[in-house]
């Protein structure tokens, strides 16, 4: 038997492909990958050819997203599949009604029993619809557990997952990822994987995107350069496991979950061709653009990823950052403005503090301020803000994110009844004085 690199191999040694949506081809062992085709009548060392394809066959070239695997054992051979209870893990559409008010939740506990990185996932809010393909759902994770012989497909939709506390080690069909708070991985949805936890302990959020997949944002006249570069996402090398006997899958389906038995390992490709793939980003290589003459630019110049929707210009979600950068505006309130927007924004915190609240709002922590529901900086920050020398300040020691949809999202009964909902949220805006001098 041919030994399994994967198995053995150091997360921290790992290589790494570069690119977003590159037809990448990664082999473990030389001689693996076909040439001049993809479906030879005899693929080398016996293996299965398979066709992995995240998107429509006739999907436009540029949008198109399929891999093909050279494995071991065709994903075919699977047990049957059975209902897996879990009640925290929740898809669109929610029938929980949400406030037309602002929503803060504290840093999610982590858990005191055993729980992986599946079992401790845990819907906040969703919009959308998983039958119709379109909206989102974002959770938060806390887990103390690797997942061993266990892992997981989503096939409802692509998951982007931030880590917050404590680096995960992702397996997956075409390799492997390290991901550390304050990087993101992006995983296609319909691939397998399974987390184990180098520190132990793991928090942080995770975006189920329903609808279009993930790309990178046009730059419009910012021109060829700026935002998200191609170059700096990562995609792992081909490694594999030739492990036979039991193992477990967690299949979400249809807003539900599902537990089948394989009798082998589904980390088996050998080497692998294509555009779908999983992906790595260091949020700290995102080149930020502001503004060096007056007021508050739209935070849109702070996304990372869109998953457009059937409205150009109206994403079905974007991934926005808040990111260390300098503030330099003139003669301008320098912190957000006071708004309603016709997105919703679930935020959240990795590092630090954001510069619209002084307090309540932590790392591990998250907010939701729906779809036309008024929100703005808290009080004492106006406050601050509104006398506060303009002289360039530099923004340190942060690092904060949005998952924004057009989408009204429900928050989930378990979220709404949570001992981290802060219920006095809505008093942070109690004191915003007057000062209308007619």
């Amino acid at each position: 038997m041919p030994p399994s690199p994967l198995a053995a191999s150091d997360f921290t040694a790992l290589r790494y492909l570069s690119g977003f949506a590159n037809e990448h081809a990664s082999e473990a062992l030389a001689g693996a990958l076909p040439v001049g085709q993809f479906s030879p009548q005899q693929v080398p060392y016996g293996l299965y050819a398979e066709k992995f394809s995240a998107t429509a066959f006739t999907a436009p070239r540029r949008e198109n997203r399929r891999t093909w695997l050279y494995r071991i054992q065709a994903s075919v051979v699977a047990g049957r599949a059975t209902p897996y209870a879990h009640e925290r893990f929740l898809s669109a559409p929610l029938s929980s009604p949400s406030p037309p008010m602002p929503l803060r939740w504290s840093p999610w506990p982590l858990p005191e029993a055993h729980s992986d990185f599946v079992d401790g996932l845990y819907t906040v809010a969703a919009s959308g619809s998983v039958p119709l393909q379109l909206g989102m759902a974002a959770h938060v994770y806390v887990a103390n557990r690797n997942m061993g012989r266990r892992c997981f497909v989503n096939a409802d939709g692509e998951m982007l997952i931030v880590p917050q506390q404590g680096r995960l080690a992702v397996t997956t069909e075409c390799g492997q990822l390290l991901v550390a708070p304050g990087e993101m991985a992006l995983i296609p949805r319909g691939m397998k994987w399974r987390i184990d936890l180098p520190d132990g302990l793991a928090r942080g959020y995770v975006c189920e995107n329903y609808g279009a997949a993930f790309r990178l944002p046009e730059r419009g006249p910012v021109g060829s350069d700026g935002f998200a570069n191609d170059r700096d996402f990562l995609a792992p090398t081909a490694a594999f496991e030739d492990l036979v006997g039991a193992h477990e899958l967690i299949t979400r389906y249809g807003g539900a979950c599902w537990r089948s038995e394989l009798p082998h390992s589904p980390f088996d490709v050998v080497a692998w061709v294509g555009t779908a793939v999983p992906l790595k980003y260091d949020l700290a290589r995102f080149n930020v653009m502001n503004t060096v003459s007056y007021d508050h630019p739209d935070p849109s110049i702070f996304t990372v990823l869109t998953a457009p929707s059937d409205t150009a210009g109206v994403a079905n979600v974007d991934f926005v950052i808040f990111p260390p950068r300098w503030a330099v505006a003139e003669h301008s309130f320098r912190p957000p403005w006071y708004h309603r927007n016709v997105m919703s924004e679930f935020m959240g915190l990795v590092r630090g503090t954001y510069d619209a609240r002084e307090r309540g709002f932590e790392p591990g922590g998250v907010s939701l301020h729906n779809s036309m529901v008024p929100h703005g900086p808290e009080a004492a920050v106006h406050a601050r803000a509104s006398t506060a020398a303009l002289v360039p300040v530099r923004i340190e020691d942060t690092l904060a994110f949005m998952f924004e949809s057009r989408y009204p999202m429900a928050v989930s009964a378990g979220a709404m009844a949570h001992p981290a909902l802060q219920a006095d949220y809505p008093d942070c805006w109690r004191d915003l004085a007057r000062h209308f001098a007619p």
